[in-house]
């Protein structure tokens, strides 16, 4: 019988590991999520109700999560071509460009809210252009979902790059010596090896703009029942002491946002051991 050596792990033991994972865990995510439920325990169903559903609350739902997703979508395309562009071209500023991806990750999101307010109102260099063509961005939802595109940016960018950067250009120069259309190579060699990438970029951009509000509350307007997201719904009640109406509104969105990342990282797992098999 062949000797063998004791496999050593840097990390200490398992129960030691999985004990200190799942303190951390509890004292960071789950006892303050638990909180906002404990706290909306205390009203009856029917008042959560009429509070979850009102019509100015159900508005901030639509708003919020139609804006986040239109963000997301867009980000997913264009987040592949810059993706793209970085991995397979050298060109002069291709560090520069490099640089600027990772901007809304550093840049605060109020000092990105007052930029992109600056720029896209009426009288600012990009909004007063877009006015003359009956374009209003600033103080309306449009002006929302530009936000959400602008801090959600670097996500699918920096999930792709990699994945990208594995993949061979020798895989694409076979197929095309096989006759096939770059079309055709794209739909079926790299889409297939860069989907779960691309599916993990859309959840990241998704969720992140979800929670966003320090960008979005400048650009907005804030309109009831217009442009009024539901982060600035929750801290509007937190002001007016409604403790449990921003905590039932908060249980809402977390649920929400739960079932919708489970959904997505089931159906990213479905699509990866479809690609693997």
């Amino acid at each position: 019988m062949p000797f063998r050596l004791k496999q050593r792990n840097v990390l200490p033991g398992f129960n030691l590991a999985m004990g200190y994972t799942l303190l951390y865990m509890c004292l960071i995510v789950l006892i303050p999520l638990s909180a906002a439920f404990i706290k909306t325990a205390g009203l009856s169903w029917a008042d959560f109700w009429s509070i979850v559903t009102a019509p100015r609350v159900l508005a901030s739902y639509r708003l919020t999560f139609g804006a986040s997703l239109i963000a997301a979508l867009i980000n997913t395309s264009a987040g592949l071509f810059i993706a793209w562009v970085l991995v397979r071209y050298s060109f002069p500023g291709k560090r520069l460009i490099d640089a600027l991806v990772d901007l809304p990750f550093a840049l605060p999101t109020a000092v990105a809210g007052i930029a992109l307010t600056a720029l896209y109102a009426g009288n600012g260099w990009i909004g007063s252009y877009l006015a003359l063509l009956g374009i209003k961005v600033a103080f309306t939802p449009l002006g929302i979902v530009v936000a959400l595109i602008f801090i959600s940016m670097p996500f699918v960018i920096r999930t792709v790059q990699p994945v990208l950067e594995d993949l061979e250009p020798e895989v694409e120069e076979a197929a095309a010596c096989l006759g096939a259309t770059r079309w055709q190579t794209f739909r079926r060699i790299i889409l297939p090896a860069i989907r779960p990438a691309l599916l993990t970029g859309f959840t990241l951009a998704f969720a992140r703009s979800i929670g966003e509000y320090g960008s979005v509350i400048f650009i907005a307007g804030n309109l009831p029942m217009v442009s009024e997201i539901t982060p600035l719904l929750i801290v509007t009640k937190l002001e007016q002491y409604d403790y449990r109406g921003a905590t039932a509104i908060a249980v809402v969105m977390l649920v929400i946002s739960f079932l919708l990342l489970l959904l997505i990282n089931l159906l990213q797992r479905w699509s990866h051991q479809r690609y693997t098999t």
